[in-house]
């Protein structure tokens, strides 16, 4: 058993199921303010623009939140050198920049926002599936407790 325990403590440890609800948000809401900047730009109705904004703003709030409990986790399991959980702070550190610069060229006039707020949300809805490709990869299936 002592053979597991050591082992197992080698690998990063699972991110906290609250951690988990939190990181759910930030993908999905980035995914549907891509597709609903695709389809301002492809009807010009200003509406699609306003739901761009808006689903932003969520993405930034779940994502903010994840990003906060991902630097206090950065300090509660040190581990030396640069692993895992660095990275998956940085990515979604990268992740809520862009989608807070996403957020400020959603707030220009509807007309103004395009290409830059398409382009934005393409590179946030893809950082934030890395972020939780790279948060959810410490679950394990099958694990015994």
């Amino acid at each position: 058993m002592a053979a597991f325990a050591s082992a197992s403590s080698r690998h990063w440890n699972p991110i906290h199921p609250v951690h988990a609800i939190l990181l759910a948000f930030p993908f999905p809401l980035f995914l549907a303010a891509l597709v609903s900047d695709f389809a301002y730009w492809q009807t010009f109705q200003i509406q699609w623009a306003n739901f761009s904004a808006w689903l932003v703003a969520g993405g930034l709030l779940g994502g903010g939140i994840a990003l906060l409990w991902a630097f206090v986790d950065l300090f509660r399991f040190r581990s030396a050198g640069f692993g895992r959980p660095h990275i998956y702070f940085v990515v979604l550190l990268v992740m809520w920049v862009l989608g807070f610069i996403n957020a400020l060229v959603h707030a220009k006039d509807a007309a103004a926002t395009m290409p830059e707020g398409l382009y934005l949300s393409i590179i946030a809805t893809l950082l934030a599936l890395a972020a939780t490709w790279i948060g959810y990869s410490g679950f394990r299936s099958g694990e015994a407790g």
